[in-house]
């Protein structure tokens, strides 16, 4: 109590309260973790069950040879997130707000159906994770178990309206179930350290190793998070001026590296588990969710293929109520419209719950979600780059040149890779 009396900005209710400093007040380890928390919500979304899907493949498939691929997208995300970060603290005002104030209203509205259409193919693949994590635990159909998912993630949305501290803490819980889950099945499995780094040499593999690539880019770098990173930090921290806010972004930079880095290992971890089983095994034909369960609990044991189902439904659970919060994120940004969270829920869960009630492979519907994710990742980070490069908006947070030139490099690598995709398909 001396150390807030002793600097009338740091007394809560007086006129020169800085938030930021009463949270800094708290000692140097509790101020930094009061800090900490919108990164590690946006991390989710990167380990969502369309990961499963695509690193199950990838190491089953191709070994060790897309390990570059994870850590390319995951350096793209950190980059990527660091900047919807910083739109947020800069100006107050979230990604899709900004393109409805500054961009064409066609151009905005454009990017508001797209954005749907994503938010319904990011709902296909957390919905059908989740729904298989509880069918492989608990052996629940997967449609019941679509609609248990439903209910759980309003339950952790509620949070959110309890104060922004208990959501971020829930959805943290969850991704530590996740990572831990992928821990110790690398500890139970084991991996070729030598075959890891050779992984991290580019390498394709053909169109099948390139339509994977994009489907790993497309469960990494999420284009709903790109949006919801906007909302989590334009007003969470009040701060005073320009000193408060470069300050304050000190902490979101270490708030993406840990939050983005727990993704990044999570990611790798599974792509490992895979590679070191199913390729060395010879059994990289395992093209499921299912089968990579079922090989885990045949090959190295029933802990390894529990962890494993577990974690998935930690993830589904986790990313179906981020999902949900970035969808009302993009409604109110871009058309400055609320609908009742049940009726955007029910909306936007349809495509999922058909997938679930005709009994469409889950693994393969998981692959192309994030294959359309991929295509829907341009349409973010255009006017993200954009919005960030002009000083009337960011002021003195405008990008340096260097970072608009890699992030101009990361939106023109990702459209490459879409279009040689669509040139590929089309052309047998």
């Amino acid at each position: 109590m001396d150390l807030l009396a002793g600097d009338p900005a740091l007394v809560p209710g007086s006129r020169t309260t800085s938030e930021l400093h009463v949270l800094r007040a708290r000692g140097r380890l509790r101020g930094v973790i009061a800090l900490l928390g919108p990164a590690f919500v946006a991390a989710v979304a990167y380990v969502d069950p369309g990961n499963f899907a695509t690193n199950f493949s990838a190491g089953a498939r191709f070994g060790y040879a897309l390990i570059w691929v994870i850590v390319v997208a995951n350096a793209m995300a950190m980059l990527v997130q660091y900047l919807s970060a910083k739109i947020g603290v800069a100006t107050g005002r979230d990604l899709p707000e900004l393109c409805r104030e500054h961009l064409p209203w066609p151009v905005s509205i454009g990017l508001w159906v797209q954005a749907e259409l994503i938010a319904m193919a990011t709902d296909l693949a957390e919905f059908v994770g989740a729904a298989v994590g509880l069918n492989l635990l608990f052996n629940v159909p997967l449609f019941p178990a679509g609609l248990i998912t439903a209910v759980v993630a309003f339950g952790v949305l509620t949070l959110q309206q309890r104060g922004y501290r208990r959501f971020e803490l829930a959805i943290g819980a969850l991704l530590g179930i996740v990572l831990l889950g992928f821990a110790y099945d690398l500890l139970k499995v084991g991996a070729s350290p030598t075959g890891a780094v050779t992984g991290l040499v580019p390498t394709f593999h053909g169109r099948d190793g390139v339509l994977l690539a994009a489907g790993i880019i497309g469960a990494t770098v999420m284009p709903h998070v790109v949006y919801l990173h906007s909302a989590l930090t334009k007003s969470r921290v009040s701060c005073r001026d320009d000193g408060e806010r470069r300050e304050l972004l000190r902490f979101q930079r270490l708030d993406v590296t840990v939050g983005l880095g727990i993704a990044g290992i999570t990611n790798l971890a599974m792509l490992i588990v895979a590679a070191s089983l199913f390729s060395r095994a010879g059994a990289a034909d395992v093209d499921s969710i299912e089968a990579a369960h079922a090989g885990l609990g045949r090959m190295v044991g029933g802990g390894a293929a529990l962890a494993f189902a577990i974690a998935l439904l930690a993830s589904g659970l986790a990313s179906s109520s981020v999902g949900t919060y970035a969808g009302q994120v993009i409604m109110q940004g871009f058309l400055h419209r609320h609908i009742p969270l049940l009726l955007r829920r029910g909306i936007t869960m349809v495509p999922a719950l058909v997938v679930l009630g005709l009994g469409l492979p889950a693994t393969g519907s998981l692959v192309v979600s994030q294959v359309v994710l991929s295509f829907g990742i341009p349409f973010a980070l255009v006017p993200l780059v954009m919005l960030t490069c002009r000083v009337d908006i960011m002021g003195t947070f405008v990008n340096r040149r260097a970072t608009t030139v890699m992030a101009a490099a990361i939106v023109a690598t990702i459209i490459l890779l879409n279009a040689y995709l669509l040139v590929a398909t089309f052309a047998g």
